[in-house]
């Protein structure tokens, strides 16, 4: 019998999972089968209910639709408890539908892979940016780092409140002083929508930072933001954000197939080929 996963949205078509998830299953040699499954907002609560009746053993949740999941699960994982939302649905033997949220262990994953160095303890790590993703990447920084996290945002008082989800080691730092705070800062990572493609550019000046920080972008369309590249001219090292969309695959795919899955360089060309032709 085929093993059938799929990715939910509103809208759902610009979603790379399937070309990820698919390239999986032929490699392994797996019987699956990976969707798109367009479910508008009043539709996702019914259509959670019922993921075996359409035929689906789990799933992956992109927007806007990661709270309803986590609602919708009997059991739901710490990471997706503190991030409050999820990624990555299962269903046990039982029908009972299991949640988890995998940015955090995505992010992290594809960091220490392209640098290694990144938690040397030489400053706080900087995550621009108060929402989802930002959530993500804030819990997975206070999972692996002892370090104080700053916060900036465009909107100070959505940083606030991050921060008070997330407790006193979150320091929240003025959007206008983050160039500044940059001095203290080893890693950067932009969690925003700054530069992606069709929206404006984030500007930064990343003088402050010493020459063996780090800057990450969660963007990957394009591979090369303009923070990337200003940080690969001053010679910092520069992590793009393909990797984390990438790694944060493994653990569903494990999870439906019952195989863990390799995130290789031939993975990566193929996805970004794909994305060439979106």
């Amino acid at each position: 019998m085929t093993s059938r996963a799929c990715v939910i949205g509103w809208p759902v078509a610009h979603s790379r999972s399937p070309v990820i998830h698919r390239y999986w299953l032929k490699q392994y040699g797996i019987d699956g089968a990976y969707e798109k499954e367009a479910v508008p907002p009043e539709e996702i609560e019914g259509f959670l209910q019922q993921l075996w009746t359409h035929g689906y053993i789990g799933a992956n949740v992109t927007l806007p639709h990661k709270e309803a999941a986590l609602r919708a699960a009997r059991s739901v994982d710490e990471a997706a408890m503190r991030i409050g939302a999820a990624n990555t649905l299962w269903l046990d033997p039982d029908g009972a539908l299991h949640a988890s949220n995998t940015d955090a262990y995505g992010f992290l994953t594809n960091l220490d892979a392209e640098a290694p160095h990144w938690n040397s303890g030489t400053g706080p790590p900087m995550v621009l940016g108060a929402g989802g993703a930002a959530r993500a990447v804030v819990y997975g920084l206070i999972k692996a780092t002892g370090a104080t996290i700053l916060i900036a945002n465009r909107t100070r008082e959505r940083a606030e409140r991050l921060a008070r989800a997330f407790g006193p080691r979150i320091e929240v730092v003025d959007w206008e002083g983050r160039e500044e705070a940059l001095a203290v800062s080893s890693l950067l990572v932009n969690t925003t929508s700054l530069g992606m493609s069709g929206q404006p550019e984030l500007d930064m000046d990343l003088a402050p930072m010493a020459k063996n920080a780090v800057v990450a972008d969660i963007v990957y369309v394009p591979l090369e933001t303009k923070l990337l590249a200003a940080a690969r001219a001053r010679g910092l090292t520069a992590v793009d954000g393909l990797g984390m969309l990438l790694h944060q695959a493994v653990p569903g795919f494990e999870r439906w197939f019952g195989v863990r899955p390799e995130v290789t360089p031939a993975l990566r060309a193929h996805v970004i080929a794909a994305l060439g032709e979106a």
